[in-house]
């Protein structure tokens, strides 16, 4: 009799490390060279940590030995409250900082320790997909509300409240957003949180890339508007900082916390059954929070990263049959691909041929949970000369996949194809 997975992983999935990328990892062992767009590990393409938090954690190593307690060292959750205090968060205390391995690990705490079987929480489509397979894994139903790509993939807030129903439990905002880079603005934030309060719903605010924005961008933390409900807002070292390897994340509770009393109960005892998330990483939370923010040198207009985001936006809305709205933050580009102009039929048959013939790996816009399958995700963490490449690469792919019938179609003035 075999051995068979337990039946809550049968919906699950997370198509970032998924059948796709098990495809790309095949033709590597062949010896073929695979240029990944599919993931934000920031070091992979030479963003280095800060060597300040570096060179803290190596002098305070033989500190890390031991367990810590279960919710984080004392200096860590400290740092935490305090950045929060200084963008205007009030009544903050030690107590409502957790520290976990990522905001990933986070993630899943936080969600076992609030849903019941059948619950439901509204989740962005597109979305950052750990968190559809975690409302799963914790036995709650994920429904995901629509974001408008004609409105700066902004949350579409008619379509949100009409998906509100009795089981409804909790909201995930993802801002900065993963995968279509939007920053919301705020008069959108401030009535998804009037809407949680009036249906009394928990909000789980993912902001691991508050300080990666572009050309302006402001970002405002859920953290300081929530008054009647209870927010459980989330952050890290993994992107601001360059140390996804490290997995340092840290969540705050805010709002209305006096009636989370079983729910902070809940989370402190799944925090406790893992001892405690690794203390190295710890140790360079308060080194990061109070030191100089290197980040905001690489996503200025001279910076590494917003000259990599303007070169795919440009060379990806110069590609006939692709599109995409400009991001405003994170890693991620979300391209849209007018199917009707390809031999291809959808995104996935699109990732995999596109890996088979060019050998470039990005991940399908249905592995976001988004409805339409005709968007995929590209990461522009790469330098520009293999940027450059690639999507030379994806314009001649798109070329080749291309019906009789669409190949003449003219540009308009902005040089987008109509």
């Amino acid at each position: 009799m075999p051995f068979k997975k337990s039946n809550r992983l049968e919906s699950l999935r997370y198509d970032i490390r998924g059948p796709v990328y098990e495809k790309a990892l095949q033709l590597q062992q062949q010896g073929f060279k695979i240029v990944g767009l599919n993931i934000g590990n920031p070091a992979a393409f030479g963003f280095d940590t800060p060597d300040e938090i570096v060179h803290d954690i190596i002098d305070n190593i033989r500190d890390a030995q031991g367990y810590a307690d279960s919710r984080g060292l004392f200096a860590a959750r400290k740092a935490v409250m305090q950045y929060y205090q200084s963008l205007g968060v009030k009544n903050t205390q030690i107590e409502d900082v957790f520290i976990g391995n990522g905001v990933s690990e986070l993630i899943v705490l936080s969600l076992n320790a609030l849903l019941n079987e059948g619950d439901e929480v509204l989740v962005p489509a597109p979305d950052y997909p750990l968190w559809t397979a975690s409302v799963g894994l914790a036995g709650g139903n994920a429904v995901h509300y629509r974001c408008d790509e004609a409105a700066d993939w902004n949350p579409d807030l008619v379509d949100l409240e009409n998906k509100i129903t009795k089981k409804t439990k909790a909201l995930v905002i993802i801002n900065p957003n993963n995968p279509t880079g939007a920053v919301y603005e705020k008069h959108i934030l401030e009535q998804m949180v009037h809407l949680a309060e009036k249906y009394r719903l928990v909000i789980f605010s993912d902001e691991i890339y508050d300080k990666i924005l572009y050309d302006g961008a402001v970002h405002y933390t859920i953290a300081n508007m929530v008054q009647d409900t209870l927010a459980v807002v989330m952050g890290g070292l993994s992107k601001n900082y360059r140390a996804a390897g490290f997995r340092g994340g840290w969540l705050i509770l805010t709002g209305a916390k006096t009636r989370a009393k079983s729910y902070v109960e809940g989370l402190t005892l799944l925090a406790s059954m893992r001892l405690c998330s690794n203390v190295f990483a710890q140790i360079g939370i308060q080194t990061a929070l109070g030191g100089y923010q290197s980040i905001h040198d690489l996503v200025l207009p001279t910076g590494r990263l917003h000259q990599q985001m303007q070169l795919c936006y440009d060379k990806i809305n110069a590609i006939q049959g692709l599109s995409c709205t400009r991001p405003k933050g994170s890693l991620y580009i979300f391209p849209k691909i007018d199917l009707q102009q390809f031999t291809f039929k959808s995104d996935n048959e699109f990732v995999y041929d596109l890996l088979e013939e060019e050998r470039i790996l990005v991940v399908a816009g249905n592995g976001f949970n988004y409805p339409t399958k005709d968007h995929f995700r590209i990461v522009f963490l790469p330098n520009t000369q293999i940027l450059e490449d690639a999507l030379t690469r994806i314009g001649n792919f798109l070329d080749r996949k291309r019906k009789v019938s669409a190949i003449t179609r003219p540009l308009q003035p902005n040089g987008v194809h109509k």
